[in-house]
């Protein structure tokens, strides 16, 4: 009976210590609970440096901030080509596969997805839209008022004017090259003209809907003798700023441009947004709105500094430049100066 009693007695103390041993093994061994998965549907308007460098910078910053909230971003990322029926093909899909939010890329991205949710609580981030009020996506910036809101590179042109006259204060014709469709490049072009009008400066414009159109107004740009051309945030143009650099550098005609993608593609100087940055903060905007419940309604449109000029040395070589001449010239009208050569994406 004794011995019964004593191993009894052992088998318990075991069992005691196999449990505390199994509660030490589940503490010590990392949670298995699957994190929560956001789906994430990202429409890019074209291939172009400065549209993929935004959408890069979305999705390494979703994968960053995923990670320190311990949630998923599942993202998905579609290129329409600037072709408005693919364009609406893939927001539709978003749509009907419930994705919990989406982000469009250049303003007719932007401007699609808004009118195919309208009226419906799914939240859109929209990313590169220099005038978000004048597209009428928001009803102001502080207080978008809807479902959308988003990121803006907002254009300052007369500090691109003020560079193109402190590099050349003899200039006399400006031509103005853009694609007329594109809603981002109505009121930046605008706005040159009233500067130009005001300083009794003479101008002209020159447009293209596409790559070909735009490569057949630069021997127009050239017989007309420009001395500067410029262009704003455009994505067609932007698309075609690899063709087109070069024969006017070689007519000695430097192209004035709205963002650093296009002095990376040959332009000479290129004013504007830090695309990166601009990319990795419309992340943020997504992840405050699906982790954090942020309201899209009451969230504020994000602008960004417009104060750096990137300038292509090999370009202003071509030119026949002084980079430290331009160096000086140009410092005043801007925070900061970098240059740059010439290559078809940024690494």
């Amino acid at each position: 009976m004794k011995n019964i009693k004593k191993i009894i007695a052992v088998m318990a103390a075991m069992a005691i210590i196999f449990s505390f041993a199994a509660c030490s093994k589940q503490a010590d061994e990392p949670s298995t609970a699957t994190a929560k998965t956001y789906k994430i549907g990202i429409c890019n308007y074209v291939d172009d440096a400065s549209l993929n460098q935004i959408v890069d910078n979305i999705q390494s910053r979703l994968k960053t901030v995923g990670q320190q909230n311990n949630v998923t971003f599942d993202v998905t990322v579609e290129n329409c080509n600037a072709d408005a029926s693919v364009m609406n093909q893939i927001i539709s899909n978003y749509i009907s596969n419930q994705y919990d939010l989406m982000i469009g890329v250049a303003t007719p991205v932007a401007v699609a997805m808004q009118s195919a949710t309208e009226g419906t609580d799914m939240p859109v981030v929209f990313s590169a839209v220099s005038d978000p009020v004048g597209a009428g996506l928001v009803a102001s910036a502080e207080a978008p008022g809807a479902n959308i809101t988003g990121t803006s590179d907002y254009l300052n042109t007369d500090a691109i004017m003020d560079l193109i006259f402190a590099n050349d204060p003899d200039a006399k014709n400006i031509a103005l090259l853009y694609d007329m469709g594109q809603d981002a490049s109505k009121t930046p072009i605008e706005n040159a003209k009233k500067y130009l009008d005001d300083k009794g400066i003479g101008y002209k414009e020159y447009t293209g809907t596409n790559v070909s159109e735009v490569q057949q107004a630069i021997p127009t740009i050239i017989k007309d003798k420009c001395d500067a051309v410029f262009t704003p945030t455009d994505n067609t143009i932007m698309t075609a700023e690899l063709s087109i650099y070069e024969d006017l550098a070689k007519a000695g005609i430097p192209h004035y441009t709205g963002a650093d993608s296009f002095a990376l593609n040959g332009a000479f100087l290129g004013y504007g947004v830090d695309y990166a940055a601009l990319g990795r903060d419309t992340a943020d905007m997504a992840a405050d709105i699906l982790v954090n419940g942020k309201d899209v309604a009451s969230y504020p449109v994000k602008f960004f500094d417009n104060g750096t000029a990137t300038i292509n040395t090999d370009t202003a070589a071509a030119l026949g430049y002084d980079m430290d001449a331009v160096t000086k010239a140009s410092t005043p009208f801007c925070t900061e100066i970098k240059t740059i050569t010439t290559a078809e994406s940024f690494e």
